[in-house]
C-alpha cells in the first residue's frame, strides 16, 4: 500500500464565515417577508386603487416564492386566495 501523506485539513469556509452569512441571509430573508405580509395586508384593507394593490400583492407572493421564503403550495393558496379577493371586488 502506498503510504498516506499528511497534507492537513481540507480547506473549508470557517464556522465564523458560516455565522456571518447565515446572519446576513436571515436578516434579508426577515425583510422579504416582512414586505410580503404587508403587501398582503394592504391587499385586505383595500383602498381607492385595489385592483392594482391585490395585483402587487400577487407579484410579491411570486418573489417570495421564487427566493424560497415560502413553499410553492403557500404561495398558490396565497395567490387563489388574493384572485377570491379581487374577482370579489370587480
Amino acid at each position: 500500500m502506498a503510504a498516506a501523506k499528511n497534507q492537513g485539513p481540507k480547506k473549508r469556509p470557517t464556522p465564523e464565515k458560516r455565522d456571518k452569512q447565515n446572519i446576513a441571509r436571515a436578516a434579508v430573508n426577515r425583510a422579504r417577508r416582512s414586505e410580503l405580509k404587508t403587501a398582503i395586508k394592504k391587499a385586505y384593507v383595500g383602498g381607492a386603487d385595489r385592483e392594482t394593490v391585490i395585483k402587487y400583492a400577487i407579484k410579491r407572493v411570486d418573489q417570495a416564492c421564487a427566493h424560497g421564503i415560502i413553499h410553492k403550495n403557500k404561495a398558490a393558496r396565497k395567490k387563489s386566495q388574493l384572485m377570491k379577493l379581487l374577482n370579489k371586488a370587480s
